[in-house]
């Protein structure tokens, strides 16, 4: 909304989120998190902070013409959003985060004779498995390190080494590695280390935090102090990184087996569909900003992208932020032009979020007397599946092949409705900035655009071309037309 004279904080929810300030061109100039909105917020319009505050910080308060929020349920949620925002929108305040910092994710090499837990950052082609984005960085690696020692997995780069690097390995001489390299266990009993370990990424801790809670009580009774507390920071880790319940570990597809068909075929297995979703379509809304709100329809076919069937919507009949009725509302216009057409419903519908979204969704197609068929909700926090008439969601495990497929639905979803947003945004300022520009009518703008093509254009003519090629249009008026192109593109 717009910042007036005056910011009112009791405007501002109390709550874990993330905000958004524009300039008066309407241009992302900074997206920041926040474990308590209100507070954070405020903050910067202090009288008191502006006088005190860093250059830097000062020219950001100065720019800021209009703020938004996006209220969330954690400060984990709140850190991977701003994350998403900020590599979107790229705001040129964010100098601390431009280097497109990723969070950490752990990997594993199938390629490997003795594959090993490992850290990475970005996903590559191959046979590779991921797990994750974790937010906790420091958290997930210490973790990482405990795990290896606890199975006694290869910590070592290269899975095979040569002898002189056996002999010289210290996780071996401490026993933190049980050494498939030199035969002291077979691969068969590696793999069942390993799947150990993945058991615990899986959620499954419990075991390992009562054997960590006995150490902690033991060392405590002898008075090691610094080794009970790294017991309880491990274990305390080991929960705010993997602490999800009964999870089942999947190991991926086949050698041969197509991938895409592979997680359709999970999907409909985990669901107990009757037949496997070979054509499913996914929604989400994008009104982040507040303004010009939006949705997106993606499809996957098989498993994989169906791009030709992508579909873009402009919310029409809500006013305001309210994600669960611009929901209705486009599912309600996508069906009934289905319907009225006579094509073919998707075998699966997915919907951002959960139980809120997904009883819009379900009020919707029910309004409009569409015939039953399978529709989920994916929430993001937990990755939880809500399904019509369950009151508690499904649990895939975070590295199954039908949960990795409805990630990647909804965050092909996410893109295509804020790649949208930011495209209307985008034509809103052109037009704007030639709108705000004294002494230019409507029909000298029709004029200037039809001449030059786009604002972009016109932004990288010369005062002295644009009177050229514009009848009647002195330098001077070109001058002040080039200069208030250039100004907005700052």
């Amino acid at each position: 909304m717009p910042l007036s004279s005056e910011f009112h904080p009791v405007d501002i929810p109390a709550k874990p989120g993330v905000y958004v300030y524009r300039d008066r061109f309407g241009v992302v100039i900074y997206v920041g998190k926040a474990r308590n909105l209100r507070r954070r917020m405020s903050s910067y319009f202090q009288p008191s902070r502006l006088k005190t505050a860093e250059p830097k910080l000062r020219s950001l308060i100065n720019s800021i013409h209009e703020w938004s929020f996006e209220v969330v349920r954690s400060e984990d949620e709140a850190l991977i959003l701003e994350s998403k925002l900020i590599k979107a929108y790229a705001p040129h305040y964010n100098i601390l985060m431009r280097d497109d910092k990723r969070y950490l994710l752990l990997k594993i090499d199938w390629n490997e004779k003795y594959p090993t837990l490992s850290l990475a950052r970005i996903e590559k082609p191959g046979n590779f498995q991921y797990f994750g984005p974790f937010p906790q960085g420091s958290a997930l690696k210490m973790t990482l390190e405990f795990l290896l020692a606890h199975f006694g997995l290869r910590a070592c780069r290269d899975s095979e080494p040569d002898e002189e690097t056996r002999k010289h390995c210290l996780k071996r001489i401490i026993n933190d590695c049980c050494a498939p390299c030199i035969g002291k266990v077979t691969p068969e009993e590696y793999r069942a280390r390993l799947d150990a370990a993945l058991s615990v990424l899986d959620g499954n801790i419990s075991e390992l935090q009562e054997e960590l809670d006995k150490r902690m009580k033991e060392y405590a009774s002898a008075m090691n102090f610094e080794k009970a507390a790294r017991c309880r920071d491990i274990s305390a880790n080991l929960a705010a990184v993997f602490g999800r319940k009964n999870r089942k570990f999947e190991n991926p597809a086949l050698p041969g087996e197509d991938p895409g068909m592979a997680a359709v075929k999970d999907l409909a297995e985990k669901l107990g569909l009757k037949t496997p979703p070979r054509h499913i379509i996914g929604f989400d809304i994008s009104n982040i900003l507040g303004q010009m709100a939006v949705a997106s329809m993606v499809v996957m076919r098989d498993g994989r992208p169906d791009r030709s069937g992508y579909r873009r919507f402009r919310i029409k009949t809500v006013g305001q932020s309210d994600d669960f009725a611009m929901m209705k509302e486009v599912i309600q216009r996508h069906f009934s032009r289905l319907m009225q057409s006579g094509q073919p419903f998707p075998d699966l519908v997915m919907v951002d979020g959960g139980k809120g979204q997904l009883s819009s969704a379900i009020a919707g197609l029910v309004e409009i007397s569409a015939p039953p068929l399978p529709i989920l909700g994916l929430a993001e926090r937990n990755e939880e599946i809500f399904l019509p008439g369950e009151s508690l969601p499904v649990i895939l495990s975070r590295h199954a092949p039908a949960l990795r497929m409805l990630q990647a639905l909804r965050d092909e979803a996410h893109r295509f409705a804020i790649t949208f947003h930011r495209s209307l945004r985008h034509k809103r300022i052109e037009h704007s900035l030639l709108d705000d520009i004294p002494g230019i009518g409507e029909k000298r703008k029709i004029q200037l655009l039809r001449t030059f093509g786009s604002v972009a254009a016109l932004r990288k003519t010369s005062p002295e071309e644009i009177a050229k090629k514009i009848p009647g249009l002195g330098l001077k008026t070109a001058q002040k037309i080039s200069d208030a192109l250039s100004a907005g593109k700052q």
